[in-house]
């Protein structure tokens, strides 16, 4: 052997340790979101008869937990079942808010305003998650507002198993999500619209979805049912996204797919898994073409199966995403509802969803990890939450900036006065109408390109019309500060420093 060689190993083995070491202990930009369900109640509200301050607490109780363990980002269901969290001139006010579908809520402001700010204050982006295709969630037909489109528009309706379902191969059912979409955009402060993976109806045995009319009426010559069909959802998401873009084009799009695309028995392309039904053959959608025409700003596939469950492993649909993803963010979508609720006991293992989180962030492709739901951690499973927060959540993170090729460099806001009073250090700025937030870093004399996630001191949230940004003395124990700007887009401006000690001297001019 020769005498160089225990060297070499050595020198081998420290270099290996940063080729599996491929991800930061604490990343400055990771997706951190969860979803809040509504429909029949799941997280939020706890009931539709509740009283407005009762609502408004328990929805509070859910942003300031996810706040306190660092999570950036709450996916709102805010259209369950042709309704609305909102005045709506397209849907009733969903029954799971006020009780009684129809019936205006009690509050004395705009409930879905209210929800989009209380989330912006905690340094939250709000994606309102809407259910494109689901009419109704059961048979009780007669709890249905009459401005519902199941009595307004029976036409445009489809019973399969015990719902009601639009059909997919109208146009005027896309033109009309589309006008849904747009009054939501225009109207409110949302950071995404977001689909989840209820496209076509998962498939019941011995059941037929009856859209042979609208079939025989759309489809193009020598076009089958099954092609049809995923044209008729590669239409709505095509819309929606354009749709959305020509109201404000910083507004996201984000979808989250059933996790398994095929199953490589059916397509060699396809995932090594055993998943009963997939989301191209069985539910009509095709994430991966949407990816490739740039109709989406995100992607997150919901893989809610332990990391070694034979027939559909985590880790080998996280990796098959991972090589089958472009011009998007790709974010994984996680189980927690399963933890100790599960026929699979390896979710009985207190480290079953930290493993996944730890998967998702070495692998490179992977920016970042959605839980469902809500409620799956705020209860009952205090240790899991416990070892995520000390291991991986630590740290707050700065949401990604989403991929946009033809977005304008936007103007930084340029520091212009600063005045001062006993509780805070008041800057005037001379435009943030294009900036979501500010960012306050520690921070020496001079200037870094850019700071650490360890040195943020707060992130405060721009309405867009203040120029004017309060900070507030007791929370800064530097000489000095770096201020940087988070733009509609995600994207962090150069920062610039502020010297505390000239301010306490006299008012300062930049």
């Amino acid at each position: 052997m020769s005498k160089y060689t225990p060297f070499l190993f050595i020198l081998v083995l420290f270099n290996s340790c940063g080729i599996f070491k491929t991800y930061e202990k604490h990343p400055k930009t990771e997706f951190r979101g969860v979803w809040i369900a509504t429909v029949v109640n799941i997280d939020w509200p706890k009931n539709g008869n509740d009283t407005t301050e009762k609502q408004k607490a328990d929805y509070l109780k859910i942003l300031d937990f996810y706040q306190k363990e660092n999570y950036n980002a709450v996916i709102v269901q805010v259209r369950a079942a042709g309704d609305a969290f909102y005045a709506s001139d397209y849907a009733p006010w969903s029954r799971f808010l006020t009780g009684e579908e129809g019936t205006p809520p009690q509050w004395n402001t705009d409930v879905l305003e209210w929800m989009i700010l209380e989330a912006h204050q905690r340094g939250m982006e709000f994606h309102a998650w809407l259910n494109p295709y689901r009419a109704t969630f059961d048979e009780n037909f007669e709890v249905l507002a009459e401005s519902h489109d199941y009595c307004t528009h029976p036409e445009w309706m489809v019973h399969y198993g015990k719902k009601n379902y639009y059909n997919p191969g109208l146009p005027e059912v896309r033109n009309h999500f589309s006008n849904i979409i747009a009054e939501i955009v225009s109207k409110y402060d949302v950071d995404a619209i977001h689909f989840d993976d209820y496209f076509y109806p998962y498939k019941i045995k011995d059941e037929v979805f009856n859209d042979s009319i609208a079939f025989e009426s759309y489809a193009k010559p020598n076009q089958n049912l099954d092609d049809w069909r995923r044209s008729n959802i590669d239409s709505l998401v095509k819309q929606s996204y354009e749709t959305i873009k020509s109201i404000k084009p910083w507004v996201q799009f984000g979808i989250s797919p059933f996790g398994v695309w095929k199953n490589n028995s059916t397509d060699p392309k396809g995932s090594n898994t055993k998943a009963g039904q997939t989301t191209y053959e069985d539910l009509y959608a095709d994430p991966l073409l949407w990816m490739e025409k740039g109709w989406i700003d995100y992607l997150a596939p919901q893989v809610y199966w332990s990391m070694d469950l034979p027939v559909a492993s985590y880790k080998t649909i996280v990796d098959w995403w991972s090589k089958n993803n472009f011009k998007t963010n790709l974010y994984i979508g996680n189980g927690a509802y399963k933890i100790r609720n599960n026929s699979d006991k390896a979710w009985d293992d207190i480290k079953e969803l930290p493993m996944q989180l730890e998967l998702a962030r070495e692998t490179p492709q992977i920016s970042g990890n959605i839980m469902f739901s809500a409620k799956s951690l705020m209860s009952d499973n205090d240790d899991v939450v416990e070892y995520i927060h000390k291991k991986y959540y630590k740290q707050p993170a700065l949401n990604p900036a989403f991929p946009l090729s033809n977005k304008a460099t936007l103007k930084t806001p340029q520091l212009s006065i600063t005045e001062q009073n006993e509780k805070d250090l008041i800057l005037q700025l001379d435009d943030t109408k294009n900036m979501r937030y500010a960012l306050l870093y520690k921070s020496g004399h001079k200037t870094k390109d850019e700071y650490p996630i360890k040195k943020l001191i707060f992130k405060i949230f721009l309405d867009g019309n203040s120029n004017r940004l309060l900070i507030p003395r007791n929370q800064i124990s530097n000489n000095f500060l770096a201020l940087s700007f988070i733009d509609v887009y995600g994207v962090e401006t150069e920062p610039t420093i502020i010297n505390i000690k000239q301010l306490a001297k006299n008012d300062t001019k930049r």
